[in-house]
């Protein structure tokens, strides 16, 4: 009966998810950042605002933090409006509420009988525009506007004013995924690659031993991934799906922080802020993330598809059982949580195959961080979201065979390995309750660790800018460097940019944007991709990068290789095997070797696609 149960309870929730997946409508459509290009007036004046150079945006999204569809509309740089949307019919219905600034010419307090009070504002006019409640929250009276929907297509959208009869036309610009493959960034790829297999080369252990075989296997089967995902559009659909369930299940986690921190979200303008963004969504987002990742462990759904990727692997590149289900295994779970798939096979695992766990765990994310970088790189639009949740996703499968590649080269295997591909039973519960409350109490740790990390080594990075641009006062280095480079004075982030810049060069991202990468790779590496991740969100949105350099970090920067953790998986995966702490200990430096080199893989082969 409970077996029955368990059933039932999985079918249900397949169904649901896989709901998620459907024919978008015009609520979903338009729910992105538009451009407007042109106005025309009801009486027939027409305005092409491209040419005149105006920056006017009209963002849709769906915020469940607040409870309802959200626009902003830029008038101006200093003059925004706020308001809600809706679909009716044909038509879109926009609630306008008071622009950023508004003049207020009085304004009157009411006291109730209980002793509460409120606040009405009026206008020179002496039109009602607003009112504080008792609570101090504010309410506007805002002007109902009906517009019919001409057009709406992925790029293009036109509305027409009910009211005035007036029509706007607005542009959509999609990054340019799948672009033609030129003889440029094809030469430019080969050169990278050539790069990192010498790099690899080089850190070998035993060089003599290396089994190139596998290596060119591993090259090729990152390739046909990536021509699969990027270039044919049925596979590249199948893709988009899975993306858009992971942004679904972002929507879901926000039904739950909106009871928990629904005071946070209120005022619209709140809910851009910084502090709406990522401490009250994006944290919270991980630990839903961690406790469904965990449910879906307890009933056995992540083995079998991490068994069907190990499959794949061990057959294509004559991998051991153990580190296939393990390569397999970090591209859904963590650095640690991957580990427990193959526990019965630590304790005889060859030196060779625990470097590759090792090495798997640094190229590749977990689950529940994704949604986080998700919320980075998209800034809050859906359509943006859903082009770079499917890209980070393809990053994560891509790695695998990468690590894979990085690991064998740099600690060759030669010794007998284990063939067998059955998956350890271990539980994360003894129940599905169990497991959720496993899971959320790992997200949680996870979220709260994050958190602190972001904030001490932000911290870091102000302090050690703030005594590099002292000492760049001494013989005005300061001024030099502000007419001579991209940055304004010496900096951590101008040196972390030079030292990595020319391997950027190397690996075939443009010159433009070489010490911009450059700069990430360090962040990265040195501190945590998680800080690198805030960084790329913000040269994305100022513009500072092209968006095929802004799609190659996406790749570069998809992996834990940072000196942190080192001491992660030493800590996480010596508790499984107390024995081979040591082991664990010399492999530590190699394996962050290998995972930077295994995601720079990945960037490079999407670097000559794209």
């Amino acid at each position: 009966m409970i077996r029955l149960y368990k059933y039932i309870l999985i079918g249900v929730l397949a169904v649901g998810l896989f709901s998620c997946v459907k024919e978008p409508t015009s609520a979903d459509k338009i729910q992105r950042n538009w451009q407007l290009e042109v106005y025309e007036s009801g009486t027939g004046g027409r305005t092409n605002l491209g040419e005149q150079g105006q920056q006017l945006m009209w963002m849709f999204s769906s915020n469940a933090s607040i409870g309802q569809n959200y626009f902003q509309i830029s008038l101006s740089p200093e003059d925004t409006i706020f308001g809600s949307w809706e679909i009716q019919g044909d038509s879109v219905l926009i609630v306008e509420q008071m622009p950023q600034y508004f003049p207020t010419d009085s304004m009157i307090t009411h006291f109730g009988r209980d002793g509460d009070q409120s606040v009405s504002l009026f206008d020179e006019d002496g039109t009602k525009v607003g009112h504080f409640d008792n609570q101090g929250n504010f309410n506007t009276h805002g002007l109902i506007r009906p517009f019919r929907i001409v057009r709406l297509q992925d790029t293009f959208m036109q509305l027409q004013s009910e009211d005035d009869q007036a029509i706007y036309h607005f542009s959509y610009q999609t990054p340019p995924a799948t672009s033609f493959i030129s003889f440029t960034t094809i030469s430019r790829g080969i050169i990278g690659l050539a790069f990192l297999l010498f790099m690899a080369f080089l850190f070998s252990s035993n060089r003599k031993a290396i089994n190139w075989n596998l290596v060119i296997k591993g090259i090729v089967l990152q390739l046909i991934i990536a021509v699969l995902v990027l270039k044919v559009p049925y596979v590249d659909l199948v893709f988009e799906n899975i993306a858009s369930f992971f942004t679904n299940v972002i929507d879901f986690a926000r039904v739950g922080i909106n009871f928990v921190f629904g005071q946070f979200g209120t005022d619209p303008q709140e809910v851009q802020s910084p502090l709406m963004t990522f401490a009250v969504v994006i944290l919270p987002t991980i630990i839903f993330f961690s406790a469904l990742m965990s449910l879906f462990y307890y009933w056995g759904i992540l083995q079998k598809i991490v068994y069907a990727f190990a499959w794949i692997m061990k057959k294509f590149m004559k991998l051991s059982g153990a580190e296939s289900l393990a390569a397999a295994g970090n591209v859904f779970l963590g650095q640690t949580e991957s580990p427990l798939l193959v526990r019965p096979y630590l304790l005889g695992m060859t030196k060779s195959e625990i470097m590759c766990l090792m090495t798997g765990g640094m190229a590749t994310i977990a689950g529940g961080v994704l949604a986080a970088y998700i919320g980075f790189l998209g800034n809050g639009d859906p359509a943006q979201e859903l082009f770079y949740a499917k890209h980070l996703l393809t990053a994560s499968i891509i790695s695998a065979p990468a690590a894979i590649v990085a690991a064998k080269m740099l600690v060759p295997e030669t010794e007998q390995v284990n063939q067998d591909l059955s998956i350890s039973k271990d539980k994360i519960g003894t129940n599905a309750l169990e497991a959720i409350s496993n899971g959320t109490s790992d997200g949680l740790r996870l979220a709260v660790n994050v958190g602190a990390m972001l904030i001490v080594f932000l911290s870091l990075m102000a302090m050690a800018n703030f005594i590099l641009g002292k000492a760049g006062t001494i013989g005005d280095l300061n001024g030099w460097i502000a007419t001579h480079t991209p940055y304004e004075s010496l900096s951590f982030e101008m040196i972390l940019g030079y030292l990595c810049g020319p391997i950027m060069w190397l690996l075939g991202v443009e010159t433009a944007d070489i010490w911009s990468l450059g700069e990430l790779l360090g962040t990265k590496t040195i501190l945590n991709e998680f800080v690198a991740y805030k960084s790329l969100g913000d040269m994305k949105n100022a513009n500072a990068i092209s968006e095929r350099s802004t799609i190659m970090a996406t790749y570069m920067l998809c992996g834990f290789a940072n000196f942190a953790s080192i001491g992660i998986q030493i800590g996480g995966i010596g508790a499984l095997v107390p024995s081979r702490k040591g082991l664990l200990s010399s492999l530590g430096f190699k394996a962050l070797i290998g995972g930077t080199i295994a995601c720079l893989f990945t960037m490079v082969v999407v670097g000559m696609l794209i």
